[in-house]
């Protein structure tokens, strides 16, 4: 059971799958940084560590390379970018990964496993409940970023504010239109920096903001993948991150619902 992913069953808890694989409990949660060990949902995924994998006490993951893995799958898991894990294997072809190989996985900051449940990091989570009054048009639309993680969930803040998702990503990267529709605003917001809204079938809407320079015009028919806009980087955190909406007749949806 050593060094493989495994789906939560019925009845499951992590304490008896360490048992079960005979791996210590705390090192199992120091593999799926974010876990709820409270909140285990059935069929969510948990890595299974081996011998030769290590968790960080300040330094980066030593991770084994299993069947399917690609650096953004990685990346998603431990919460930072395949840009970061990139760099911290300069001699290592992302496109040429051996099973049984060892790579670094750096944290997505300077901060030790203790902190990786902070709420700015991403993790697994169980998707949300499915809306029934969604469109059947609105099922399985792929993310807006190839690379990224969620450093904020949709959902309400401490004050009860309903932010929207918010994605962080690496230099370069490009926002990309999750479904076909028509640009139907394509140009700056107060403290949004540029913001391209694109309307879709069925009175759907999504948002991409915080870009640093639009690709498409007002009146354009764009197609699903296609570029929207170069995401720009944070003066604050320094981080490239793109804020993405998405709304039924202006009304939010948690874009968890429809993205795959």
């Amino acid at each position: 059971m050593n060094g493989e992913w495994v789906a939560v069953q019925r009845g499951d808890t992590l304490g008896k799958l360490a048992n079960r694989a005979n791996v210590p409990l705390e090192r199992l949660e120091r593999f799926n940084p974010g876990t709820n060990a409270q909140r285990l949902n059935v069929g969510q995924r948990l890595l299974i560590p081996t011998q030769q994998e290590r968790a960080p006490s300040g330094g980066p993951y030593r991770y084994q390379i299993r069947p399917g893995d690609t650096y953004s799958s990685i990346a998603r898991h431990f919460g930072t970018t395949s840009g970061r894990i990139q760099s911290a294997n300069p001699g290592t072809s992302p496109t040429a990964l051996r099973v049984g190989q060892i790579v670094s996985v750096p944290l997505s900051s300077s901060t030790t496993s203790s902190s990786a449940s902070s709420s700015s990091v991403s993790r697994p989570a169980a998707a949300p409940t499915p809306n029934a009054s969604l469109p059947a048009s609105a099922r399985r639309w792929p993310w807006p970023l190839e690379d990224y993680r969620i450093v904020r969930r949709f959902g309400a803040d401490s004050r009860g504010t309903l932010q929207p998702m918010l994605l962080a990503t690496q230099a370069g990267a490009k926002a990309q239109a999750v479904a076909p529709g028509e640009v139907r605003f394509a140009d700056g917001m107060r403290q949004l920096g540029e913001v391209v809204i694109i309307h879709h079938a069925d009175n759907l809407q999504t948002v991409y903001a915080l870009c640093e320079r639009i690709l498409v015009r007002v009146g354009q028919q764009v197609s699903t993948g296609d570029p929207l806009c170069d995401v720009g980087q944070s003066s604050a955190t320094q981080r490239y991150d793109l804020l993405f909406d998405l709304r039924q007749g202006g009304k939010p949806i948690d874009p968890r619902q429809v993205l795959r």
